[in-house]
């Protein structure tokens, strides 16, 4: 039986790359790529020659069964997302379960994910979080933007750069001005950078400067005495609607 190697490539900076990452995708029989064009060009810059297949989101139910098939024989498949690790907002998650209820071993090696360096450098919480990755674009955005607008954890959220601005200020709308947050983009790369500020000021910043790149936004969680006292709200405000509820029924 082979092993599945779910191995992390660089967001940014290629000398992000593990040693053992570099020696996996040397040794394994084939290597499972988002977009080999894209992946052609790491494995050049460090001398990689082997077999490639396309795996992503549009295809990925349909090799999977193949790739397990190659795994049962025996072969070892390395898995690789264009930047970062799969699974986290690409493709690997159908892949790993199928690979698992089909008792192959999977081993995930450690390495580069844009939220992590995002999370820390953003100077908010990171004791505690919840990664949201993308916010849906259309149905139920309004409902996760106002879960978000609860929880008292840093919120991590990925976003494309030219939704950015649109979304900063939805935010304010649900959220207020004054929440924390910072916007960290390019993360690893030459131009990296990291904006802090609330909302509104983040609004102000980003109404004025184009953002480019890929997009990492740490959210500040609400206050936790604003929380109780909304939570408490809440509760007050659905026993309220039970009681006119049980007076209407009485009335009919």
């Amino acid at each position: 039986m082979g092993i599945l190697y779910i191995i992390p490539t660089p967001v940014g900076n290629m000398e992000d790359m593990t040693f053992r990452a570099i020696r996996l995708l040397k040794e394994v029989d084939l290597v499972l790529a988002e977009d080999t064009r894209t992946s052609a060009v790491l494995l050049k810059h460090f001398d990689i020659d082997n077999k490639m297949m396309s795996h992503h989101k549009f295809n990925e139910h349909g090799t999977s069964a193949a790739v397990i098939q190659r795994l049962q024989g025996g072969q070892h498949v390395a898995l690789i997302s264009d930047a970062g690790t799969p699974g986290i907002s690409d493709p690997g998650f159908f892949l790993v379960r199928e690979a698992m209820r089909a008792g192959i071993n999977v081993q995930t090696l450690p390495g580069p994910t844009a939220f992590v360096p995002a999370l820390v450098t953003s100077g908010l919480p990171c004791d505690r979080f919840v990664f949201e990755g993308f916010l849906p674009p259309k149905k139920g955005r309004q409902t996760r933007m106002e879960a978000l607008a609860q929880e008292t954890r840093t919120a991590v959220v990925y976003e494309s750069p030219h939704r950015l601005l649109k979304t900063l200020q939805q935010m304010v709308q649900v959220m207020g001005s004054e929440r924390q947050a910072a916007v960290c983009r390019e993360i690893s790369k030459v131009h990296e950078e990291c904006v802090r500020g609330t909302l509104g000021e983040l609004v102000d910043h980003f109404t004025q400067t184009e953002p480019r790149g890929e997009i990492v936004l740490i959210l500040g969680g609400m206050d936790p005495i604003q929380a109780k006292a909304a939570a408490k709200e809440a509760r007050a405000a659905e026993k309220r609607r039970i009681k006119e509820e049980k007076s209407k029924n009485k009335e009919l």
